[in-house]
């Protein structure tokens, strides 16, 4: 077999020449513009060779600080077919994690949305690397700022050459990307992402038993583009030929479900705190949209409710589409579709099943282990779920903590996981999450899908809080929904004849909030960290 280069650079120019009037439509500040991949094409070989005349070289990380928008895109692909490494930056950091990592990473040009620029003014002293700063905005004309020196994306692009010949020499090995975990403890970890990685992670999300993404859909990525790069989508879409909607900036629920509507969206892609947010505006009763164009909504992140699942489906006739995956996986893992033979099992046990993460896609393998050895396929016994595969990482980027997650040729995810007959996986928790109550284990995660199935809360959250007796016991956070009410015990008997007695929360404590990570995740540790002291006796 020919031996050639699976690299970024093949999938901008594959779009370039089959796809050149199929569009990229783009939410920014000034509200929505269009562009074909033909303009995207140029465009992007334009901002590859003015980023080489401001210094960049091969190997050089550049970092950006962007919205879901065209420009970001553009970086994408500009940065990794030039040979350097493009480094998403999640904007949502505290500024100590932000310096951290462009340090870390040793980034030598930072790409920046005109929002973000009051962020890197106030950290610009402790940066190390930084040779010079990109202001994106639709103007040409640079914002007043103290960066230096400081340059116009769009004017870059305007005088950048339209006829730019990406290096020919790229490796596929070789490192097209990196992002940092958001790092609910400690500091953030660094994950390199290689070409070839890149380019099997977005020929898997083609696949019909995964994302099914093709040419034909219309594809509106909400997961942040420096979430483990929007869970490699723009890649894929792009390869694909795929129509892409970017919602831009400052989005709420309404701007895209407006969207959805007017752009006729097929597939999205979100963690279950948007879809929830979602759901709120449908409910609202406000306004009603037009949602019959979408084929799937992809959830990621952390487990769906299965109560949110049911009701997209039943209620709004919208697919729903539960996957699993880590930054340190590119990240897709496992895809929760039927297979045919449970396509005639009663609506609730195919729910059951569809609410579980799924099997493992083609390319990857994974198991399941404990302090026994390997799990049972029972459904029933937890254990650690451990994955290999070509676009899984082998380590962190310079970090120690290397050791502690990569052994033995397999990622240790720390996700507690069971999996059934059928190779289904399901998370039962994070192994920092588990309650562990008198020698035994409780699944928060369980707790909490139960809670969001009743029909007044809006959202859970079960953290375990120190006991003198029981080592630790469960306690639920609870956020109702506008105009709803309930009770702690109403709650609680609700809970009752779902679970044993010793796993009912010993309370309930209702929020107006509940505290979430940078990318929508609940902030356990910090809730953790409000009720340590709340059962002590």
């Amino acid at each position: 077999m020919m031996n050639t280069q699976l690299t970024l650079n093949k999938m901008v120019e594959r779009a370039e020449q089959l796809f050149p009037n199929k569009e990229i439509v783009s939410r920014t500040s000034s509200g929505i513009q269009r562009f074909t991949y033909k303009e995207m094409g140029e465009r992007t070989r334009r901002l590859a060779s003015a980023l080489e005349q401001v210094g960049v070289r091969k190997g050089d990380r550049v970092a950006t600080l962007a919205w879901n928008d065209h420009r970001h895109l553009e970086a994408y692909f500009a940065i990794p077919s030039m040979g350097a490494v493009l480094h998403t930056i999640n904007i949502r950091l505290s500024p100590q994690h932000i310096v951290y990592i462009i340090n870390h990473a040793e980034d030598k040009v930072l790409l920046i949305d005109q929002d973000f620029l009051p962020v890197i003014e106030a950290i610009k002293d402790e940066l190390k690397t930084v040779q010079a700063y990109v202001v994106l905005n639709d103007e040409m004309e640079l914002p007043e700022s103290t960066l230096t020196p400081l340059h116009s994306y769009e004017k870059m692009v305007a005088n950048g050459n339209p006829n730019y010949q990406y290096p020919d020499d790229l490796n596929e090995n070789e490192p097209a990307g990196m992002c940092f975990t958001s790092a609910t403890t400690g500091l953030p970890k660094g994950v390199v992402y290689s070409h070839r990685g890149i380019t099997l992670h977005s020929m898997a999300l083609g696949l019909a038993d995964t994302a099914g993404l093709s040419e034909s859909d219309i594809m509106m990525p909400v997961v942040p583009m420096f979430h483990a790069n929007a869970w490699g989508l723009p890649f894929a879409a792009t390869w694909f030929g795929t129509t892409q909607v970017l919602p831009g900036p400052q989005f709420t629920p309404e701007v895209l479900a407006e969207l959805i509507q007017s752009e006729r969206v097929t597939i999205t892609a979100g963690v279950p705190t948007i879809w929830l947010g979602l759901l709120k505006e449908f409910e609202n009763g406000e306004k009603e949209y037009d949602t019959s164009s979408l084929r799937a909504v992809l959830c990621g992140g952390s487990a769906a409710p299965m109560g949110m699942i049911r009701t997209f489906e039943t209620k709004y006739n919208i697919p729903f589409l539960h996957a699993y995956g880590m930054t340190e996986t590119s990240p897709l893992v496992t895809v929760s579709r039927l297979k045919s033979n449970q396509e005639d099992l009663p609506e609730e046990e195919k729910l059951a099943v569809r609410a579980k993460q799924g099997y493992v896609v083609p390319g990857l393998e994974i198991k399941v282990v404990n302090d026994e050895g390997d799990v049972e396929w029972n459904g029933e016994e937890m254990g650690e779920l451990l994955i290999r595969g070509p676009w899984i990482a082998d380590e962190y980027y310079n970090d120690d903590r290397t050791q502690e997650a990569f052994r033995n040729g397999w990622l240790h995810t720390g996700d507690i996981v069971t999996i059934d007959e059928e190779g289904f996986i399901k998370i039962t928790d994070r192994t920092k999450d588990l309650v562990k109550s008198g020698g035994e284990w409780i699944s928060t995660i369980e707790l909490e899908n139960a809670l969001m199935a009743h029909e007044a809360v809006f959202e859970a959250a079960v953290v375990g809080v120190p006991h003198p007796k029981w080592q630790e016991r469960p306690v639920a956070c609870v956020v109702l929904k506008p105009e709803a009410a309930a009770s702690k015990e109403e709650l609680l008997d609700f809970l009752k004849p779902q679970f044993a007695k010793w796993w009912l929360p010993d309370d309930i404590i209702f929020m107006d909030e509940i505290p979430k990570t940078s990318v929508g995740k609940f902030l356990k540790t910090k809730l953790r960290e409000q009720l340590k002291d709340h059962l002590k006796v």
